[in-house]
């Protein structure tokens, strides 16, 4: 039974034979239509439609706004120093007593400066006094010199007719220079009275100054940020008497990038909330025109009133500028996505039915989600799927109602 098993083995062999290398001949003898080609399996595949989510979204105006982070800072903070030595004689005003302007901080032991202004002033008197008499001494040399200048003529005249004699005109000539040095003199006498009167007037200013800088008062009303020096403290030139600070109005200070700055201008509306939660109103009082050179930003300040006092200096706090209205569609963060670019954006849904992509601008983030510009006014977006497809790929889409 052998050539049994060597048929058997010699059919296999023409069998893998006939399939192998004469495939084509023996499909189309047994009259078997050949298989599509690949490529068209492929083509049916991309014809495949991916099911998205869609929100038909309107653009509408919105007032744009510069978010800014920063803090809350006092209009105007100044520490008080002594220009003059004492001892402190008043009572100390306590932390956080408020002050108007004038109203005195600190009043100094005057030690012997009344009696040096009493000086002064007497010193300034007889000053006063003598410049009369100076005056009257000009004027009695002047007529000294005037009387021997009409001597010293009449000499010379009846000199020259023989009725006077050499000596009486040599006399009369030493007369007239005696009176004019007679008169210097006295000139000089007036000059050192006017400036002995001067420099009395000065002394009398720098006593009343030294005394009036004994009593050290607040620049401005507002608030005390320390107690106020104690009572018997020996305080010195440039010593602290205070600080005060100035709350109403109250400073929202934060920084901007320059690619914000543009876009802010003094005097527009701004809003803000601290972080205790209380939302406050102002206008933008000051946007520097010189960047940090640090971290290239720009200081923005925001007056704020605070007639009330119930906000403080250093609260952090979170604030939008306003800016111009712009149209805007709101879409939610989850909607985002990315490009091969990296640019954000949205997938939208076209017309024929395909997925696109569309950068945008993101305006404001809100809790209700973004504003963004940079989409046509009546916008379909992607907002379940469009992670799944790229510009082109059909969509088989479903609508949902769009936000509010």
């Amino acid at each position: 039974m052998r050539w049994i098993s060597i048929l058997t083995a010699l059919l296999v062999m023409l069998s893998l034979y006939l399939l192998l290398m004469e495939r084509e001949r023996v499909m189309a003898f047994a009259g078997a239509e050949p298989a599509p080609p690949p490529t068209e399996a492929v083509q049916h595949a991309t014809e495949r439609r991916v099911s998205v989510v869609v929100e038909k979204s309107t653009a509408r105006s919105m007032q744009g706004a510069v978010m800014v982070r920063g803090e809350t800072q006092a209009a105007r903070e100044v520490e008080v120093r002594a220009e003059t030595t004492g001892r402190v004689i008043s009572e100390p005003l306590r932390k956080g007593a408020r002050v108007e302007a004038g109203e005195t901080l600190c009043e100094l032991d005057p030690g012997t400066r009344p009696a040096t202004l009493a000086q002064a002033r007497a010193a300034l008197a007889e000053a006063r006094a003598r410049v009369p008499e100076a005056r009257a001494a000009v004027t009695q040399a002047e007529a000294q010199l005037n009387e021997a200048k009409i001597n010293d003529r009449a000499a010379r005249r009846l000199s020259e007719g023989g009725f006077a004699s050499e000596t009486r005109v040599a006399g009369t000539a030493a007369a007239v220079s005696t009176a004019e040095a007679g008169l210097a003199s006295a000139t000089a006498g007036l000059e050192a009275a006017q400036t002995a009167l001067r420099t009395a007037e000065t002394n009398v200013a720098a006593a009343e100054t030294e005394i009036e800088r004994l009593t050290i008062t607040a620049p401005f009303a507002g608030v005390l940020d320390d107690d106020a020096a104690e009572l018997g403290t020996l305080l010195q030139p440039g010593a602290s008497c205070a600080t005060v600070l100035q709350l109403d109005p109250i400073h929202l200070v934060g920084f901007v990038p320059e690619t914000e700055l543009a876009r802010i201008s003094e005097g527009a509306i701004a809003g803000g909330r601290l972080a205790s939660g209380q939302e406050v109103m102002g206008q933008v009082s000051f946007v520097a025109r010189r960047a940090d050179p640090q971290t290239r930003t720009f200081r923005v300040e925001v007056g704020i009133e605070n007639g009330a006092g119930n906000i403080r200096a250093g609260q952090s706090a979170e604030f939008g500028i306003a800016t111009p209205e712009r149209k805007a569609h709101l879409v939610s963060q989850s909607a985002l996505t990315l490009n091969d670019a990296g640019q954000i954006g949205v997938r939208l849904a076209s017309e024929d039915g395909t997925a696109r992509f569309a950068a945008i601008e993101v305006l404001r983030d809100t809790l209700d989600g973004l504003w963004v510009a940079g989409l046509p006014g009546e916008a379909e977006i992607i907002v379940v799927g469009q992670e799944f497809v790229t510009d082109g790929v059909p969509l088989d889409v479903t609508y949902r109602e769009a936000r509010r």
